[in-house]
């Protein structure tokens, strides 16, 4: 089976969402859906783990997540600016930087917020352009 992050930087798949930011060895994109503020850092590269990254990738997702961070913070004034990096269901380095907005309930996971009905309503395309400028 291919896998569903390479798939996607063709522009194919139901995870393909708006490109904020390309390089030559990441890809910065907001996850589809009208959550405001969920972005993902991903290798070019298919390699599965953070450990498998060599130190130009290293370099390349450090900086992006950076990037990533401070856009999301100056753009949308959240709570929090949380980054994770799992990948236990695509083996395909990802790293996800995404908001925790102001007045999100306390009984709402801090992995769960866009589960959150009550989050801003935002132009995601409009969001997307305004972030590449942090990078």
């Amino acid at each position: 089976m291919e896998c569903a992050i390479c798939v996607k930087h063709r522009g194919e798949g139901p995870l393909v969402g708006p490109v904020v930011w390309a390089g030559g060895t990441v890809v910065v994109s907001h996850r589809p859906g009208d959550f405001p503020g969920y972005l993902f850092v991903e290798t070019r590269r298919h390699v599965a783990a953070l450990d498998e990254l060599n130190s130009d990738e290293v370099s390349a997702v450090s900086r992006a997540a950076w990037c990533a961070a401070r856009g999301l913070r100056a753009e949308l004034a959240p709570e929090h600016v949380f980054s994770a990096i799992a990948g236990r269901s695509v083996a395909h380095f990802h790293q996800h930087v995404f908001v925790r907005h102001q007045g999100t309930p306390a009984e709402i996971g801090w992995m769960d917020g866009p589960s959150w009905t009550g989050a801003p309503v935002i132009d995601i395309a409009l969001l997307c352009r305004r972030l590449a400028g942090y990078f």
